[in-house]
């Protein structure tokens, strides 16, 4: 039915190419393409005998346009699912403009040169896809994504009014590391350190790095610590939940995390600013990610589960209400799946889902758009069929 390019072969990559293989049904041929062809190559030999699906590789740089413009071209995808670096999220937007191409990505463009994350960017893209007749679905993983999804499911069925949103992400997983981060070094430790932000009446709240602390008790995980931090959702939530009052993201942080991270920037490794050393410029921050472990390494090594979800107050017929929706993923059944652990399968699975609602039809509209502003229940039925079932909560404890 479907021709798809893959751009990015990482933990996320595999789990969404893997689960493209399992849906064979939409997703009849695959291309997989990254700037190492031996890691796409190695993959395909895995799947390419337990599938239907036809899988072919392909060498890429995805900063460079033109080589990008010549790989669609050649694939003639009907939609490119962007699970590269965010870095590169407008060289290959840029590129299926060109080639009047569906888009897709997980999370929103940064500059690699500055520690800020937010739509603009890409939202200045919208007439210029509409134009083109594509659609862009931004922020297809999990927070971003299915969170959007759950906020625009909860509007839809169990209110008229949303006042708050608190956006929960709680990884209790255990990998026996020191310190490790669940997802690329450099953008996880990049988000970490930045100021927190929430929007509040209107407007943005800014917050010192994990200012804001609060204690809950997550089910299937337990009690744990989180922080207050900015997210991408907030800013496009804010905008597509009329009347809303409040955002707020929250995620948890075990202590040895935060004590390694603070040592590390106390003593500059967390830095973006280039530095000389021995006769040629290294920013500490990308020498730190290569000597970290590897997250796609974690699978086998971690146990527990996650719990990401979102917590609701508003009214329902003049009442007041609360409501929670969450997904539980358990980390050791991830890895026997997909040879991944539940933070890269938490994210791979809905880019999977995300890029069949478009080359579907069911979520298909020229433009720009992020996921809250199409109808939730299409992606909301297929999440359970994928391995991310959902709970709901109509009686659920409040943060403070």
């Amino acid at each position: 039915m479907a021709r798809a390019l893959i751009i990015g072969c990482g933990g996320v990559g595999s789990v969404a190419i893997q689960k493209c293989c399992q849906n064979s049904e939409v997703f009849e041929e695959i291309c997989i393409a990254s700037r190492t062809r031996a890691k796409c190559d190695e993959l395909k030999a895995k799947l390419e005998k337990t599938t239907k699906t036809k899988i072919t590789t392909a060498k890429v740089d995805a900063n460079q346009v033109d080589e990008l413009v010549a790989l669609i071209n050649r694939v003639k995808p009907d939609i490119v699912m962007n699970l590269a670096l965010p870095y590169q999220d407008l060289t290959i937007m840029e590129a299926c403009l060109a080639t009047k191409t569906h888009y897709m990505d997980t999370a929103n463009y940064e500059p690699e040169d500055t520690a800020h994350f937010e739509y603009s960017w890409q939202w200045a893209y919208r007439n210029a896809f509409e134009k083109a007749g594509i659609t862009a679905l931004l922020g297809s993983g999990f927070d971003p994504g299915v969170t959007s999804v759950f906020a625009a499911y909860a509007l839809k069925h169990h209110f008229d009014e949303i006042d708050t949103i608190d956006i929960l992400d709680c990884n209790g997983g255990d990998h026996g590391y020191p310190f490790a981060t669940n997802f690329n070094p450099e953008i996880n430790i990049r988000e970490v350190s930045a100021r927190g932000k929430y929007w509040e009446n209107g407007a943005w709240v800014e917050t010192d790095p994990m200012e804001i602390k609060r204690v809950y008790d997550f089910p299937e995980v337990g009690v744990k610590d989180m922080y207050l931090m900015h997210h991408e959702e907030i800013e496009s939530l804010a905008l597509n939940i009329p009347g809303v009052k409040r955002i707020r993201f929250f995620m948890t942080f075990g202590q040895s995390y935060l004590t390694h991270l603070k040592c590390l920037e106390n003593v500059g490794m967390t830095s973006i600013e280039p530095i000389e050393f021995q006769g040629q410029q290294i920013v500490p921050l990308q020498f730190l990610k290569a000597v970290l472990p590897d997250p796609a390494s974690l699978g086998p090594r971690t146990k527990g589960k996650t719990n990401i979800g979102c917590i609701f107050t508003g009214r329902k017929d003049g009442k007041e209400k609360t409501y929670y929706i969450y997904n539980v993923c358990d980390h050791e059944e991830s890895y026997k799946e997909v040879g991944s652990q539940a933070i890269s399968y938490t994210t791979g699975v809905p880019a999977m889902i995300g890029a069949m609602m478009v080359v579907t039809g069911t979520w298909q509209k020229p433009g720009v758009y992020t996921m809250e502003e199409f109808d939730p229940d299409p992606f909301m039925a297929e999440l359970p069929k994928w391995g991310l079932p959902w709970v709901e909560c109509f009686a659920p404890k409040l943060v403070d």
